[in-house]
């Protein structure tokens, strides 16, 4: 008669207890409403669909271009592309552009040749023959001279970073015209190198 139901049993008792207790704290504040309205903003931002995702995806690449060819014009280093980064190639740019090589000719030169070789003149022809030799070892000559000066400099002002690809790197640039380089010239002709580049 006073016996407990057996329904009842001893987890769901304890259960009751267990309400009655008071609430465990969650461990960080309430966020206050404009908070919690932000992150709801922030949330409504993120795109769901296949459709929004592409369109996200293609204004970050749109973005990332437009920095990139704001980079190239003034030589800001943290957009520049992998192989223009760092303080090194900073100062092998700086070093080629700031004095005129006869290697900035070798292109037109080589263009002038072709179109005196295919020009159908015999004599034009003859000229432009004897004159590639002479062309190429005037460019072994320089590319020589600009690789011995640039590894020294590179020695005394960065004797802790690697060298490696820097030569590459510089003659690429001086066979190009000054006007179309790329990341764009920083320093005038004949203007002095800072001594630090870090």
């Amino acid at each position: 008669m006073f016996r407990r139901p057996k329904s009842e049993s001893p987890t769901t008792e304890r259960a009751e207890n267990d309400l009655s207790t008071p609430a465990q704290k969650k461990g960080r504040p309430t966020p206050s409403r404009r908070e919690a309205e932000a992150a709801n903003k922030a949330r409504a931002k993120v795109p769901r669909t296949r459709k929004e995702q592409t369109a996200a995806r293609k204004l970050a690449r749109t973005e990332s271009s437009s920095k990139m060819r704001d980079a190239m014009r003034s030589g800001d280093d943290r957009y520049l592309p992998a192989r223009d980064k760092g303080p090194v190639r900073r100062f092998v740019r700086d070093y080629v552009d700031r004095s005129f090589t006869l290697l900035e000719l070798m292109l037109p030169a080589m263009v002038v040749l072709l179109f005196f070789g295919y020009s159908g003149s015999t004599t034009l022809a003859t000229y432009s023959n004897a004159a590639l030799p002479a062309l190429l070892l005037v460019v072994l000559v320089e590319v020589f001279r600009l690789r011995l000066r640039l590894r020294q400099e590179i020695g005394r002002r960065f004797p802790d970073e690697s060298a490696k690809g820097v030569t590459t790197y510089a003659v690429m640039r001086a066979l190009q015209i000054r006007p179309l380089r790329q990341p764009k010239p920083q320093v005038k002709l004949g203007a002095a190198l800072p001594e630090r580049y870090r």
